[in-house]
């Protein structure tokens, strides 16, 4: 699933083909999606100005401004779901459920599972929408502290790992950014988290920090499906040093990596060197 470094680098590569440019249309090819997508999509965007893309979690965001009439395009990628930039005249391949017309290109979403998700807001403040009102910190905003962490973790047995993948506390960090974080962190992914104390917390938002900014700087990870808007693939996966290596040497003691499951997920880590 793209995370919240693959949904920033999509936001990044496609902001210099689409901030300012004029909406002339949308296609619709398959209606529901994860949801049914807004009827009469079309003609809603139509004549919009595209002035910012932002991301707020895994989502990215279009503001559209048609004079006083102002709202967001909202796209979530799911499972396996990409956008690129495209011409015209490239034809639509299967799993090709929606475009973005904006004069000459297109942005065309890919979404084989169809997990996906395209909505439209039709106001000013999207952190109203449904979708964001109940999300969690961002890890690369400056809210997301050391000190914020060592306080929502007061009094909560969840293990460490399963806090941070989840979006109601902390949006976007995914699988294999948790278990990276965690290993330079030197931080058990069991450990409860209330039982982490401050100089850990600090070292835990450093670290989770520091793994994200690599990964965007890297384009992400294509370990499935995920693919840049220009085709491209992101390449963090190759640097890992937990993640996926069940077996293998831990690339600090040489102790073999261990694999388990934690709500659902599979969780890697040095039982050696995380405590």
């Amino acid at each position: 699933m793209p995370e919240l470094p693959e949904v920033e680098v999509c936001r990044q590569g496609l902001a210099a083909h689409l901030t300012g440019a004029t909406i002339t249309g949308a296609v619709v090819r398959f209606p529901r999606l994860r949801e049914p997508l807004p009827e009469n999509l079309s003609e809603r965007l139509a004549g919009r100005h595209i002035t910012k893309l932002l991301r707020r979690g895994k989502y990215l965001l279009l503001a559209c401004d048609a004079g006083p009439d102002r709202g967001w395009l909202l796209i979530h990628l799911g499972m396996s779901g990409s956008l690129r930039i495209t011409a015209p005249s490239e034809s639509p391949g299967k799993h090709d459920h929606f475009d973005l017309v904006v004069g000459e290109k297109i942005l065309r979403l890919t979404d084989p599972r169809r997990f996906g998700l395209v909505d439209w807001f039709g106001a000013t403040d999207i952190e109203r929408h449904r979708r964001l009102a109940d999300l969690g910190v961002e890890p690369l905003s400056a809210a997301f502290t050391g000190a914020w962490l060592y306080a929502v973790t007061r009094q909560r047995a969840t293990p460490i790992k399963t806090l941070l993948m989840d979006a109601h506390v902390v949006v976007g960090i995914g699988n294999i950014y948790a278990a990276e974080a965690l290993f330079r962190a030197a931080i058990s992914p069991t450990r409860p988290a209330g039982r982490l104390g401050r100089q850990a917390c600090e070292r835990l938002v450093t670290a989770i920090r520091a793994t994200l900014d690599e990964a965007i700087a890297a384009g992400g990870s294509s370990i499935r499906d995920y693919v840049h808007h220009d085709g491209g693939s992101g390449y963090f996966q190759v640097t890992v040093a937990v993640y996926g290596r069940t077996g293998l040497p831990c690339p600090r003691c040489g102790t073999p990596v261990r694999q388990i499951r934690q709500a659902g997920r599979s969780t890697f880590y040095c039982a050696d060197c995380q405590r």
